[in-house]
């Protein structure tokens, strides 16, 4: 007797866009325009769909031909990639409330053309004619010296879909907070730190398998000599050191909020800078880089020189890059700031 047929499967293709959006706000219009054809001010970079992207504005348009008449603005692929499949929307912010923005879309050609492919990092979609300049100089997309551009992604994305019965959600890992625990609760603890009379209860295990300057330092020492005074660094900063170690993320203090740059003696006392210390102490490249992260913010005219200083001395080498290209972009005249640039660190 036959064997009944197997039951029938089944599965599908799904071809969809992952979508994400960036605001480009351009302040000094009037001072970036002559600045000359084929010259571009570049957005922050944003991600969509795993790739980086970044707007490009020419004031005096991409191309010496006729389109020096107009601005002109494009959308590039700023990370690595080949054959980058998306559409893409550029949208001109009306400011005066009305709701009339000037939109160029390729979303809405999509059905006719296709998503646009972009072959390699500097690809870039666009238009050379995106304004006419005389008329942008008169309308409601210019107010107060300041242009607005939208900017959507939309990265297409192919995956096989199959039926599942069930599914079950894992929920994001939770070491950290038991490690936190431990530290907070002390036990277990092998080893106190004395710092300036305050102390703190750790394990020697916990702080070896994070520094091996901390692993080093415990194979040398006495198994009875369980207490270590530190003179280097201050109780909130150690604590700050402790979490990090501990749970993998900087504390909860106001002080990572800003370190007030705007006043260039401060950034030394900033609690994100004495972490930074601390890290490059105990060799920590992971709490390097997040201490990296927070002083970045607060890069400034008035600050640069002071963070690139210690960026320099603690080994921050992105923190240093980006000071230099800060330096390099906004100090153009202040010859002062650009001496002490070159002076000790002899390129940008």
């Amino acid at each position: 007797m036959p064997s009944p047929l197997g039951s029938p499967t089944s599965s599908r293709s799904v071809t969809q866009t992952v979508n994400g959006s960036h605001r480009f706000t351009i302040k000094g219009y009037s001072l970036a325009k002559g600045m000359g054809v084929g010259k571009h001010i570049a957005s922050e970079s944003f991600t969509v769909g795993g790739y980086q992207w970044a707007i490009y504005f020419y004031p005096d348009g991409k191309n010496p031909e006729d389109h020096s008449t107009y601005v002109s603005v494009f959308v590039a692929l700023a990370s690595e990639g080949t054959d980058v499949r998306a559409l893409f929307e550029l949208t001109l912010l009306d400011q005066s409330g009305k709701g009339k923005h000037k939109v160029h879309s390729h979303f809405d050609r999509a059905l006719e053309s296709g998503p646009y492919t972009l072959k390699y990092r500097g690809s870039m979609w666009g238009y050379k004619r995106f304004f006419r300049r005389a008329m942008l100089e008169t309308s409601d997309f210019l107010k107060d010296d300041c242009l607005k551009i939208n900017c959507t992604v939309g990265v297409v994305v192919s995956e096989t879909d199959c039926p599942r019965l069930h599914s079950i959600q894992v929920p994001e890992s939770d070491i950290g907070s038991h490690f936190g625990i431990l530290l907070e609760n002390e036990e277990g603890s092998d080893i106190t730190f004395n710092v300036f009379g305050e102390k703190f209860h750790a394990h020697k295990l916990v702080l070896a398998a994070r520094s091996p300057v901390f692993e080093a330092e415990f194979s040398d020492r006495m198994e009875d000599d369980n207490e270590i005074v530190v003179t280097d660094m201050e109780p909130k900063v150690f604590k700050a050191l402790l979490h990090f170690i501990y749970r993998d993320s900087l504390i909860d203090d106001e002080e990572f909020v800003g370190t007030s740059s705007s006043s260039m003696p401060s950034v030394s006392d900033a609690l994100a800078a004495k972490l930074l210390a601390a890290a490059d102490k105990y060799d920590l490249p992971r709490l390097r880089l997040m201490c990296e992260s927070v002083l970045c913010k607060d890069i400034s005219v008035n600050s640069v020189a002071n963070i690139l200083a210690l960026a320099d001395r603690h080994y921050a080498m992105d923190l240093k890059s980006v000071c230099l290209k800060f330096a390099a972009e906004n100090l153009v005249g202040k010859f002062s700031v650009l001496f002490f640039c070159f002076s000790k660190f002899y390129v940008i």
